[in-house]
């Protein structure tokens, strides 16, 4: 493995001389960890040292792994050497590798880089040939991340992703240098966060009894009742396993819309005047679900509730509420809606979702937290502190940003990793537009004709893994990987406009990551197509032909 494998791409790559020599790590490695610098210390030791078989006994020396946190210059404009800013150097005659970060995520991702130039087998969890010495070339990385939200989305409410399946997942984005988990824990199919003021959303909203098997249109069911959820200390462990890794942990709970877990388990939250909420379960199929909260004090109260207890468990600034597909034909037909739409003098249904998302834009914000929620969400209007994410296209996330609202680009065309990887029958229950590898890497997060001013409010981009057709994390791990490679750089690294991109290049640095991805235990796509075991024949999907719109 070569630096010139790095993924993502880092900003310089420099050595001395025409030709890079090398230096070893061996038992006589220490590590010499400045202040700031403890949890990238106590990850090289759990990681690299399990790996390597490598001691990393405390010390400085020629034989140490020396981190430490460069202060900024005193305008903070030095470039390198922002919060995430890192230069990695194997020349320093008093060290065997320096890691100098402009903060402690800093440090940690110039570790995350000493990984890869240390090969695939320092991705294993023991050591696999015996006596520990591991080379590096002699080069110095300086590097930094275009953007500060580059995030993978991971919905486990259509199916239950076990609490030691989402830590891996948080040392997969770290090894790609990602740094936000967007956590989907609600939905119609299912409630997966305790909330222990009301233990009947878990009790009852965490289950339901069999599973739409394929695309909705599909008549096949897996009759084994299917859920989970996480107890709040789960979740404590979860965000402070993420912490170390310099991670965000952004949850969702969806309102008004998608909640019909929730009004199974309490049928008062649902539109009593309209259905009777009460025969209810947690719904078993996909698609966009009639059964949306009711507009009612008790639900405002209901929910506050249910964002203390969240609060408490994520110290995440952004607070994500969906607030996306919700139809509004039950509030038409309910008296009880149309008497709030009067009362608020809202003007319609739509005027009526504005006022329930922004009662919460305002809970939030007195509770110095921000909410973000899903682009329909503008439509009446935002409190100036709301970020949105921008899934229908890019056009909401134009007007949120020209509108002075940071947003989150991860538009369904271009970076829903559900959609298939390839035309043909051979793509396992093959959902939307093809989007290759090649299509990922060639998206920006930010369009052209954004100006300057509004640019500056996109915060970032991620990538969203809805599962309704993924029933295990094999599955996930294929919907993802090697996309999720392609997104990572082009969240991270300073590229090219997308036609002008060194996709060949970007191909060649995967050939490297592939035997990184192996050594992980990822059950990516190859390159050559689905192995037999990860196809699903007979499975009826939802596959939309041609180039998608470029909205």
């Amino acid at each position: 493995m070569t630096d010139t494998d790095l993924l993502p791409l880092p900003l310089a790559v420099e050595h001395r001389g025409s030709a890079p020599g090398y230096v070893s790590l061996d038992d006589r490695a220490t590590l010499d960890a400045g202040p700031g610098t403890e949890s990238t210390a106590r990850w090289l030791r759990s990681a690299l040292g399990a790996a390597t078989g490598l001691p990393l006994a405390d010390g400085p020396g020629p034989h140490a792994v020396r981190l430490r946190i460069r202060e900024r210059t005193q305008a903070g404009t030095e470039r390198g050497y922002g919060p995430e800013d890192y230069r990695l150097s194997t020349e320093d005659p008093d060290a065997a590798v320096v890691i100098e970060g402009g903060g402690p995520a800093g440090v940690f991702w110039g570790a995350q880089t000493l990984r890869q130039l240390l090969g695939p087998d320092a991705y294993r969890k023991a050591p696999v040939a015996p006596g520990p010495r591991w080379d590096l070339p002699q080069v110095t990385v300086t590097d930094g991340p275009r953007f500060r939200w580059r995030g993978l989305m991971l919905d486990v409410s259509r199916h239950f992703l076990p609490k030691d399946d989402v830590l891996r997942y948080l040392d997969l984005l770290a090894a790609h240098k990602l740094n936000v988990f967007h956590f989907h824990l609600t939905d119609d199919q299912g409630w997966r966060i305790e909330i222990r003021r009301h233990p009947r959303l878990t009790e009852v909203g965490a289950w339901r009894a069999r599973t739409k098997w394929g695309h909705r249109a599909s008549p096949l069911w897996t009759d084994v009742p299917h859920g989970g959820h996480y107890t709040q200390d789960d979740i404590r462990e979860i965000v402070a396993y993420a912490a170390e890794r310099h991670i965000t942990v952004v949850p969702e709970i969806d309102i008004p819309g998608h909640s019909q877990a929730a009004i199974a388990a309490y049928p008062e939250l649902g539109n009593t005047d309209v259905i009777d909420t009460t025969t209810l379960s947690v719904w078993d199929t996909w698609g966009i679900n009639p059964n949306v909260l009711a507009p009612t004090d008790n639900t405002l109260r209901f929910y506050e509730g249910v964002f203390e207890e969240v609060l408490e468990l994520f110290p995440s600034t952004f607070i994500h509420v969906g607030g996306d597909e919700c139809p509004k034909d039950q509030w038409k037909a309910s008296p009880t809606a149309q008497a709030r739409i009067a009362e608020l003098g809202v003007g319609d249904e739509d005027g009526l979702q504005s006022w329930f998302v922004r009662h919460f834009d305002r809970w939030l914000a007195a509770r110095g937290r921000r909410l973000i929620g899903w682009d329909e969400i503008l439509e009446g209007g935002l409190a100036p502190g709301a970020a949105v994410s921008s899934w229908r296209g890019y056009a909401g996330g134009i007007a949120a940003a020209e509108a002075g609202h940071d947003v989150v680009m991860c538009p369904e065309q271009q970076v829903y990793l559900d959609h298939r990887q390839a035309p043909g029958d051979d793509e396992p229950v093959p959902i939307g537009y093809v989007r290759t590898l090649k299509d990922v890497y060639r998206f920006d997060p930010v369009p052209p004709r954004l100006s300057a001013e509004a640019a500056a409010h996109v915060l970032g981009t991620q990538a969203n893994v809805w599962t309704e057709v993924m029933e295990n994390r094999s599955r996930v791990d294929y919907q993802v990987f090697p996309r999720l490679a392609a997104l990572a750089e082009v969240a991270w690294s300073e590229l090219p406009a997308p036609h002008a991109r060194d996709f060949t290049d970007f191909e060649r640095r995967m050939t490297a990551h592939y035997r990184r991805l192996d050594a992980l235990g990822v059950d990516y796509r190859p390159p050559g197509g689905p192995l037999p075991w990860q196809r699903r024949p007979g499975v009826i999907g939802r596959p939309i032909e041609g180039a998608p719109p470029n909205v």
